[in-house]
């Protein structure tokens, strides 16, 4: 992520809080609608992996898992799920080309400025193979700002983001919307896409 260190330092401050809420994986059938566009044995970036919920579901399938977070304590929840490599890394620091047959960002990418999305998405585009997918998971709104307990967030609306997966090179295959509650106790709008690169 790249919100700032105060984001950072707020994961790491409530990663067992996180975790515990997020044992269950909410986005279960986005994740499985992702793995059924991958080759057997594909290589998955779990982009902004949190305690690595998911990097253990992808693995368990038989997928090669590298796992990045910007938060030492939710790498460090993250390392407990077998099978996968585990990063300390902030967006930015994305620079392979041609090395992903998935990219997954599940509620990561809304952590950026909202003038560094373009860069990332191109940076995930570069680093997909050419059959590649991507999975994004986003909160809708509008503006940027701290949330209750101080974690940065950029808010898009549907059509921006879907413009802005378009310019750098994305096409959509499946979209969802649907409301949940985060970590702070505030109810919000949420979206999924998954993309081909």
């Amino acid at each position: 992520m790249s919100g700032g260190d105060p984001t950072i330092a707020i994961y790491d401050a409530q990663a067992g809080a996180y975790a515990a809420r997020n044992a269950e994986l909410f986005e279960l059938p986005q994740a499985q609608a992702f793995a059924n566009k991958l080759p057997e044995a594909a290589r998955i970036l779990d982009f902004g992996c949190g305690p690595g919920q998911y990097s253990g579901w992808f693995a368990n399938q038989g997928f090669h898992v590298d796992a990045w977070d910007a938060s030492a304590e939710m790498l460090r929840l993250a390392a407990q799920h077998k099978g996968i490599i585990t990063r300390l890394a902030r967006l930015n620091e994305l620079s392979e080309t041609g090395r992903f047959d998935g990219v997954w960002a599940n509620f990561s990418l809304l952590h950026a400025e909202r003038a560094d999305l373009p860069d990332l998405l191109t940076r995930i585009h570069h680093a997909l193979t050419p059959s590649g997918v991507f999975h994004i998971a986003m909160k809708l709104g509008t503006g940027a700002g701290p949330d209750k307990i101080g974690r940065y967030y950029t808010y898009y609306g549907e059509a921006e983001l879907e413009d802005l997966l378009s310019a750098a090179g994305f096409k959509i295959m499946e979209k969802h919307l649907f409301d949940g509650v985060g970590l702070d106790g505030t109810a919000g709008h949420y979206i999924t896409l998954l993309c081909h690169g």
